[in-house]
This record gives structure tokens, C-alpha cells and sequence, in this order.
């Protein structure tokens, strides 16, 4: 059984935790929290035992094998550096890191510690459907492009909007639309596509002075992906890859719960299977795989296609970041 241990313990926690204990493999054993009384109220009921409000010990401790970090995205970085340094299985809730220097020490320290393994919790991923359609692109006769279009309202931002600061929604703690759902659809291009040739992004920055929202365009040798994400408002579009007659049609980029292919005619044809009701349980089947059997030769590739498409997601990231002119406080401070 793997012995879990979180770092966070907000509604993502709750949802990895319930996916990682229906797997059968996993068991949460410890909580790390700044406050003992808080890593008990979550650890409690989610059947841990032990609980932390020191880092360093909560890193170092025997009762943790796996380490879940769901803190705020600035802090990834560090947490991650301390679990692989302690020789742990980590998993980072995305973005994995706010800059591609940081990703460059990740790997460094992996290799220093090659008793570890280093996951980004990008859930659609490892879903049937995110396959499909990677399958299904590869069969179009030409690619002319895409649209993935994933807005949603973030309930911080009424606090935004009432004169408050939420972490979400800072520059010092690496926030805004492109950090969070830009993610998901940053992984579908780079998981479906490649590495684009040049790239470009338009935000559109509230008074935080992150974005709210953006358009991004990705320029390939043949076509562009176009990418409109936002946490200021809803958007109810479908998204689509284009061929020369045929279009795949998603209901969205990042949950894939339906997944169809239009014909010349407008003839639509479901290409894709009902997901779980918990959606990171695909990711917590895999990463199991890797940590109980990480010398097999499918799991060790598999884990490593992970981290180097993680690593490109990161680089694609910050080149749109660069683009868009928003720049967070670890981006000059990065000196190891």
C-alpha cells in the first residue's frame, strides 16, 4: 500500500485523495498544514493519522513514502525540491513550477536522487479520452488548425472584484488564467500537437495586475491553435481540431467527457468513452504503476514521456508568459 502524504487541504486535495483511495493502492497517512488542528480536521476524516505543521520533519518522516503538494503555486517549486531531495515519490498538482529554470533544477535534483520520481497532476492526460483524440488527429488526412476554448468563473474573483487579494489571483504566488486553466489546454497542444514554432499571448490583466483571461495563438509549420482561456467568465463553446473535411469536436478541453468526430455531411460520431466520476483517478491508477513497478520497462517510459512533456508544457507556459509581459517575483530570483 502506498503511503500518502498531502501538503494542502483544499476541495483538489479532498477530490485526489478520494480518487487515490478508490484505486485500492494508496492509503493517506499523514497531512502537512501550518496549522496542526487544520492537517487534523482534513486527516482525520480521510483516515490519517499522522500531522505536521513542521515541513522539514513532515518531509523527513517514515510514514510517508508518496508525497500529494497542493499548496499554492509558488511554493511547488521548493516542496517538490525537498520531497525528491528526501527521496520521495512527488506529485504536484499543476502547474508543476512557474518557470522553466526551476523545472531545469527539478530534473537536476532527480538526478542526484534517482531513487525518486517527480509527477505533475495533469488529470486529463491520463484519461482514455485525451488518447482518443491524440489517436484521432494523427488519422486526420491534414491538420488546419484548432480552437480550445476553457473559461471558467473562479469564485475568488468576487473577492477580486470586493477589493480583496486572493492567492489565485496574484503575481507573488505565480496566479492568474494562463497558470491554471491555461494548463489543461496547453497540454492538449503540446500532447497533441508538439511544440509550437513561435508563440504569442494576449491578456486581458484585471486589477491584480495578473490575467484574468487571454488569447493564445501557437504557430506551427502548417497551422495554428488558437487558445481563449479565462477565470473572469463562462464560456459554453465547444472546442475543435480541423482537418480538411472532418472536425473533432470536444465538449471541452480539459474534462473530455465527450469526444466526437463531424463529417463533410455534419454527421457527428462519438469517438470517446464516459470518464470516471472522479476525474483524477486515471492519474492515480498510473502514477500507483510507476511508484509499485517504477524499474518496468512500460512504466519507466511512461513516467519519463510524462515528465518531458511536463517539462515542454513548462517551457510553453512561460514563452506565453514572455509573450504577455507578466512576470512573477521567482522568475529573477531563481540562482542555484
Amino acid at each position: 500500500m502506498i503511503k500518502l502524504g498531502i501538503i494542502g487541504t483544499n476541495w483538489i486535495t479532498q477530490q485526489f485523495v478520494e480518487a487515490a483511495h478508490a484505486t485500492g493502492k494508496y492509503q493517506l497517512t499523514a497531512v502537512y498544514s501550518r496549522a496542526t488542528e487544520k492537517a487534523k480536521k482534513f486527516g482525520e476524516k480521510n483516515g490519517a493519522t499522522v500531522f505536521f505543521d513542521n515541513l522539514n520533519a513532515f518531509f523527513e518522516s517514515d510514514a510517508i513514502d508518496t508525497i500529494y503538494i497542493a499548496s499554492p503555486n509558488s511554493l511547488h517549486f521548493e516542496q517538490a525540491k525537498m520531497g525528491i531531495e528526501n527521496d520521495k515519490y512527488v506529485i504536484v498538482e499543476k502547474p508543476i513550477v512557474s518557470n522553466i529554470k526551476q523545472m531545469e533544477v527539478l530534473r537536476e535534483t532527480l538526478e542526484k536522487h534517482p531513487q525518486a520520481r517527480l509527477f505533475e497532476a495533469a488529470r486529463q492526460v491520463h484519461q482514455q479520452n485525451f488518447t482518443v483524440v491524440k489517436g484521432q488527429v494523427a488519422m486526420l488526412d491534414r491538420v488546419q488548425g484548432a480552437t480550445l476554448t476553457y473559461m471558467k468563473y473562479s469564485s475568488r474573483y468576487d473577492a477580486v472584484l470586493a477589493g480583496e487579494t486572493p492567492n489565485v489571483f496574484t503575481l507573488k504566488f505565480a496566479g492568474g488564467a494562463l497558470q491554471d486553466l491555461g494548463v489543461y489546454v496547453a497540454y492538449d497542444a503540446v500532447g497533441w500537437f508538439g511544440m509550437p514554432d513561435d508563440v504569442a499571448y494576449y491578456p486581458t490583466l484585471i486589477s491584480t495586475r495578473v490575467d484574468g483571461k487571454g488569447v493564445a495563438i501557437l504557430r506551427y509549420p502548417e497551422f495554428d491553435v488558437t487558445l481563449n482561456i479565462g477565470k473572469t467568465s463562462n464560456s459554453y463553446l465547444s472546442s475543435e481540431i480541423y482537418g480538411l473535411k472532418d472536425t473533432i469536436v470536444m465538449d471541452s478541453p480539459a474534462e473530455l467527457e465527450k469526444v466526437s468526430l463531424r463529417d463533410e455531411t455534419g454527421k457527428e460520431t462519438s469517438i470517446g468513452t464516459k470518464p470516471a466520476d472522479n476525474p483524477m483517478i486515471p492519474e492515480a491508477e498510473d502514477f500507483a504503476r510507476v511508484i509499485n513497478d517504477p524499474q518496468n520497462e512500460k512504466n519507466d517510459h511512461d513516467y519519463w514521456t510524462w515528465l518531458d512533456l511536463s517539462q515542454n508544457v513548462t517551457k510553453l507556459l512561460y514563452n506565453l508568459r514572455q509573450s504577455g509581459k507578466i512576470v512573477f517575483p521567482d522568475d529573477a530570483q531563481i540562482d542555484r
